[in-house]
């Protein structure tokens, strides 16, 4: 893990791009990392999959990677208190900011999966709220060859709209869950240089395509959210405080892991699956594991 001095760039989103962001649901460009930072971060996941290749108590490492990695992967944690990444998250949010999941999105080569046009907050029991912002940010070059996301611009201004479940093998999502009738005439690229980043509300129809350049293609995505998100909420949900305050406390606050796979942590991972996993198969005609392993397949 690189030094904090020598990690990020610094400031906030500027207001050119805070109002990119209020009309079209995203902005992408955003730089957060160098690119020796960059190069430092890819090493140290592409060593944790050589090191970790079969998992930890019983889970393969491509579900931690996909679900809530910061409870168990101390450099997943640090990544999401990033200074950087947070200053661009407080100017859409606000002072008061918790991490509620952080994930790698790993495409390798040539790989047909694919992420369906979807909404991000539709199955995750926190309404149609507008205090969630997703930061995703590039370790490698993700370009519109290598699967870069799609956008609707402007689509995050309505509710949730309906979703179909497809279950489908090549679906990255947990329930190969898609908007029917998208325009794609209609949809903006977002590519992005190694250790740039995007913002993207969780209304926002959003899609990315197989992987078609002869790289990985890695990136991070980080869920952020408010206190205000969990007021007046049932059921429980975790999060980690990363910057100012949790007055409210409808989230149960987690202080990241101890250690890299400790006991501790996994048993902790384990809780907050039982406790989140009731939000993503509400409404779902079969049955739903939190992240289907094979779905998860990097």
């Amino acid at each position: 893990m690189p030094k904090d001095n020598t990690m990020t760039a610094s400031g906030s989103l500027t207001a050119t791009q805070l109002e990119q962001y209020q009309k079209d649901g995203f902005v992408s460009g955003v730089r957060v990392f160098d690119s020796q930072t960059v190069s430092e971060l890819r090493s140290a996941i592409e060593t944790l999959e050589a090191t970790h290749s079969g998992g930890a108590d019983g889970s393969s490492l491509a579900q931690y990677f996909r679900v809530n990695g910061h409870i168990v992967i101390p450099l997943l944690a640090k990544l999401a208190a990033t200074t950087a990444i947070l200053d661009a998250a407080q100017s859409v949010l606000g002072d008061n900011l918790l991490a509620w999941s952080v994930e790698l999105f790993i495409k390798e080569p040539g790989s047909d999966k694919t992420v369906s046009w979807h909404q991000d907050i539709t199955y995750w029991g926190m309404g149609e709220t507008n205090d969630e912002v997703t930061a995703w940010v590039a370790l490698s070059d993700v370009s519109v060859e290598a699967g870069c996301m799609r956008f609707i611009p402007g689509s995050h201004t309505n509710g949730i709209v309906g979703h179909t479940d497809t279950f489908s093998a090549s679906n990255l999502l947990s329930r190969g869950q898609e908007i029917d009738g998208i325009d794609e005439s209609n949809a903006r690229h977002g590519p992005l240089r190694p250790g740039e980043m995007s913002l993207h509300h969780g209304r926002c129809f959003h899609a990315s395509g197989p992987n078609q350049s002869t790289d990985r293609r890695i990136g991070l995505a980080i869920r952020y959210v408010t206190p205000e998100v969990r007021d007046g909420l049932p059921g429980r949900d975790y999060a980690m405080l990363v910057r100012g305050v949790d007055e409210l406390q409808g989230w149960i606050n987690i202080a990241g892991p101890q250690g890299l796979f400790t006991a501790p942590d996994l048993a902790l991972y384990q809780q907050i699956l039982r406790d989140q996993e009731a939000n993503l198969s509400e409404g779902a005609e079969q049955n739903v594991a939190l992240y289907d392993t094979g779905r998860i397949n990097t």
